[in-house]
């Protein structure tokens, strides 16, 4: 088989003239070409650190006898975003990301691309464009930064902000969070979308067993880059592609994982997406579907107790997945050209676990505890719970469905039924909640802030807000077309398709409607009219007076990519990619 570029070389003259210009050597043309593509720039703590990564992944591209290119697709920080209209930039950013991914490995074809990155759009998008592309690629993790002072998370600067805006404290302590909460670089440290996807990553087979969440400075996640390069060579040569590896049965794979580490919303928006550039269908259903009855495991932050940072030292993915085997496809392909079931077995031989009881132990010194590995990822019969960690509602509210994550909301409000407070933009319903203008019993609905409305941002503050205020956090519940960040807890409802800018039914929500919400039925309805029960004929009578009046709202932003996202996004609960039919 001759390497595409050896072809592109043959029908391009000025390629060799202008790589050399580039700095390849002649002895370099003739080699294996693998790109190397990551979102490294100084944009945030979760990039930053990628080009050194990237210079080792291209040592084993070198020692396996190919050349590597670096190739750079910058992402943003949701985090630095958040609160602004910053924050409506990031999903759509997910999108160019990808095609610029489509762009470099394909305006000069490579004979295989390591994809590199540690955060909320940045991995999936490189997911997403190393699928889209189709030609042997491998993804790297980025890894996560370590905790700071008192095990201090980033996720948890929203409490400290909400609590400094309520007088709970002063000053001087919202300002020692700030300057703690991220020590280091790689993905924040919490099972918020960043390490969500890391995990996906290596739970779809695409990235090596064992590599996703290492720490972002070790001499563990240097190892897996190396060699990360060596087998982007291997593949180039072997011809295998993601389309060879990754099938409906590996997403279900990955789905199982997703709700034993009680995964981040935002997996429902990328994991679909991800599986649509394979033309593979994956849809909420899908996720409902393999969550009920699944084993909830991992005892990490936003939901659980321990910084992220402490996953691996339990075992990572391949102990997440050794505790699910039973209901694991191991026989699936994985880009180590061996199967789930044999990429397990191996690591049971290696040493592997061995070498993650080290590193506990050497965290355990460095924080003065002493965790035992089950005290971090729980064994299946211990497990934290046993329905998942999320859970898809329909009803003539949501027809296409919405997405809550069960496993962060509280007991009180699996079901209930509340008065609706709708509120047309984040802005106008943050500063309701703080000031005690929201009361127990409110719905509270923030519309028009879907993909076509707004590009889908976060409502981190706002259920921040919520969830950190003892009342209202077991008492009122969110409810969005909007999303949420991997780091929200509380009482909170999203990506309630279709959305408001379409005309979905959240457009007519008005102030007094009664919602009901029941988790274990899987509903989300309006039920009633100005405070009174209604049959759901009734119901639908006045939906339907409401319809024809209702106008649809001036477009947000009639230019750039938030204009090619409002005139091309699929709904929230198909993943929300650019639909271009």
């Amino acid at each position: 088989m001759k390497l595409i570029s050896q072809q592109m070389r043959a029908l391009a003259p000025e390629m060799d003239p202008l790589r050399i210009g580039t700095g390849w050597k002649k002895e370099d043309l003739e080699k294996p070409q693998v790109i190397v593509e990551s979102t490294f720039g100084d944009s945030h703590p979760g990039s930053v650190h990628l080009g050194r990564l990237a210079e080792e992944v291209r040592r084993g591209i070198a020692d396996a006898g190919g050349f590597g290119a670096r190739y750079h697709a910058t992402d943003i920080c949701d985090g630095e975003s958040q609160g602004t209209d910053g924050i409506n930039f990031s999903l759509v950013s997910r999108e160019i990301i990808a095609g610029l991914c489509e762009i470099h490995a394909s305006a000069t074809p490579f004979d295989a691309g390591v994809y590199l990155s540690s955060c909320d759009k940045g991995m999936p998008a490189m997911l997403m464009g190393l699928c889209r592309v189709n030609r042997p690629a491998i993804a790297l993790p980025g890894g996560v930064m370590n905790a700071g002072p008192k095990l201090l998370t980033l996720e948890q600067l929203g409490m400290y902000s909400a609590r400094y805006e309520r007088g709970e404290i002063g000053l001087e302590e919202l300002e020692w969070a700030k300057q703690n909460a991220c020590p280091g670089c790689g993905a924040c440290s919490f099972v918020g979308t960043a390490s969500s996807m890391q995990i996906m990553a290596e739970a779809l087979g695409l990235a090596l067993p064992g590599s996703a969440l290492l720490p972002a400075g070790s001499d563990a996640l240097m190892d897996a880059a190396y060699r990360t390069g060596v087998r982007a060579v291997q593949l180039a040569l072997e011809g295998t592609k993601p389309g060879d590896i990754v099938t409906a049965r590996s997403f279900e794979n990955a789905i199982l994982v997703h709700a034993a580490i009680s995964g981040s919303t935002n997996c429902l928006l990328h994991l679909p997406a991800i599986a649509h550039e394979l033309g593979i269908e994956l849809d909420g259903t899908d996720f409902d579907r393999l969550h009920r009855g699944a084993r909830y495991l991992l005892d990490i932050r936003p939901t659980g107790k321990w910084p992220a940072e402490f996953f691996c030292y339990a075992g990572g993915v391949p102990a997440i997945m050794e505790e699910i085997r039973d209901h694991l496809h191991l026989d699936v392909m994985t880009v180590t050209g061996r199967t789930l079931g044999e990429n397990l077995d191996e690591l049971k031989q290696n040493g592997y676990y061995e070498r993650c009881a080290e590193m506990l132990g050497k965290a355990n010194e460095t924080y003065g505890l002493s965790l035992e590995r089950e005290e971090i990822i729980r064994p299946k019969d211990k497990a934290i719970g046993t329905d998942g960690s999320i859970a898809v509602l329909y009803g003539n509210l949501a027809p296409q469905g919405a997405v809550i994550k069960h496993t962060a909301c509280p007991k009180e409000m699996f079901r209930a039924v509340l008065r609706a407070r709708p509120f047309n933009s984040e802005e106008e319903c943050i500063d309701a909640v703080l000031h005690h203008r929201v009361q127990k019993g409110d719905a509270v609905f923030i519309r028009y802030e879907g993909p076509r409305g707004s590009g889908m941002p976060e409502m981190f503050y706002t259920s921040e807000a919520i969830s950190s205020d003892p009342e209202l956090g077991r008492s009122i519940a969110l409810i969005t077309d909007g999303r949420f960040s991997g780091a929200s807890t509380g009482p909170v409802i999203g990506h309630v398709s279709p959305e408001a800018q379409t005309g979905g039914p959240i457009a007519l929500v008005e102030e007094g409607d009664l919602i009901e919400i029941d988790v274990a039925g899987r509903r989300l309805a309006i039920v009633g009219i100005a405070g009174e029960r209604r049959t759901p004929e009734e119901i639908d009578a006045v939906l339907a007076q409401r319809r024809a009046a209702w106008q649809p709202r001036p477009v947000k932003y009639p230019r750039g990519v938030l204009r090619l996202f409002s005139l091309h996004a699929a709904p929230p609960m198909k993943g929300a990619y650019l639909e271009m039919e």
